[in-house]
């Protein structure tokens, strides 16, 4: 049974990295053939490159890259690339200009990066007394200003939606705790100046029970969220606990357009997990965790850029119509 044509909303990406889907798949989603695209030694000191975000720039691509280092410690590389499957990732990290309460260094990971008004804003799990959301801006990725974080610790995964709301910018986050967050659930809050955030608003949580058990240790928001004619696509992670650890899968969600705190759909089964061998082994195993999408207006063709095993960095590909109908079939 087929729906109808859902479309994107936004701007056209003529270069926007894609390869068809296998013949005979019924997956929702399907990896590049070439992966992973780069690799944990893209960098002379890199011990690991994934969690990253991508973003069109210029005539190609730009983007902020997780690569820890052999430290092994965690910071955001600037990279760029003219087909967003080959990347060139600059040696050094990027150095913050700001207030120096804010821009002192304890670790940075998990990049997000969203065009919006004139400029591209980064938000990234940033290390402040523990783990919050730090919020900065560049606008040709090369000179970098941090703003004040967003939230107090302990929270992770924020992420930008690419337009106001009601006047408003609006983000979605995850709150945690110091550790490796055994629990989470996804929140909304909006803030006048990107300074000041507060109407929290609950969108959503794990899902307790087999119904949908891949989701039901946690969850949070993934690449910034997507603007469709029916509403927001989010595309998540959840995470279920097995007898061998955590297991991190994609999802997806529909979010109401203009209060996007309701969900109007979501998907029970996941949308991608770990099964190549480049997802299942590596520094953290069986992870599969998405943190940018490239998204073409023209033709409805999505790319997802994700982590693998918290060592390399995969590619994969789907379109709106896919993950609508999928929604649709096998709703939550």
């Amino acid at each position: 049974m087929q729906f109808l044509l859902n479309k994107i909303k936004g701007t056209k990406i003529k270069n926007l990295p894609w390869q068809p889907k296998p013949e005979g798949s019924t997956a929702p989603v399907w990896r590049y053939g070439g992966n992973p695209i780069i690799r944990c030694d893209a960098t002379p000191t890199s011990n690991s490159v994934f969690n990253s975000a991508v973003v069109p720039f210029g005539d190609g691509f730009a983007g902020l890259f997780r690569c820890d280092s052999r430290a092994v410690s965690m910071d955001l590389y600037p990279g760029f690339s003219r087909d967003g499957i080959h990347w060139d990732i600059r040696p050094d990290p990027v150095r913050f200009e700001g207030d120096p309460e804010v821009t002192r260094r304890e670790y940075r990971y998990d990049p997000r990066v969203c065009f919006l008004g004139d400029r591209y804003y980064i938000t990234w799990c940033n290390g402040y007394h523990g783990p919050t959301i730090g919020l900065g801006y560049t606008f040709d990725f090369k000179t970098f200003n941090q703003m004040e974080n967003a939230f107090l610790p302990y929270n992770r995964n924020g992420v930008l939606f690419p337009k106001k709301i009601h006047g408003y910018y609006a983000m979605l986050s995850r709150p945690s705790d110091t550790g490796h967050t055994p629990f989470g659930d996804i929140f909304y809050s909006v803030s006048p100046d990107l300074t000041f955030w507060g109407k929290h608003r609950f969108v959503m949580g794990a899902v307790h029970g087999d119904r949908s058990a891949w989701q039901s240790t946690k969850i949070g928001p993934g690449p910034v969220p997507i603007e469709t004619d029916e509403g927001w696509l989010l595309i998540y992670h959840g995470v279920i606990t097995t007898c061998n650890g955590f297991v991190y899968r994609m999802g997806c969600a529909l979010l109401d357009a203009d209060e996007p705190w309701k969900v109007r759909l979501r998907s029970r089964f996941y949308i991608l997990g770990p099964r190549e061998e480049y997802e299942r082994a590596g520094d953290v195993p069986n992870v599969t965790f998405p943190c940018a999408a490239l998204t073409d207006s023209a033709t409805g063709r999505i790319a997802i850029y994700y982590g693998c095993a918290d060592t390399v960095t995969g590619l994969a590909f789907t379109t709106i119509g896919e993950l609508m109908n999928y929604m649709k079939r096998y709703p939550l």
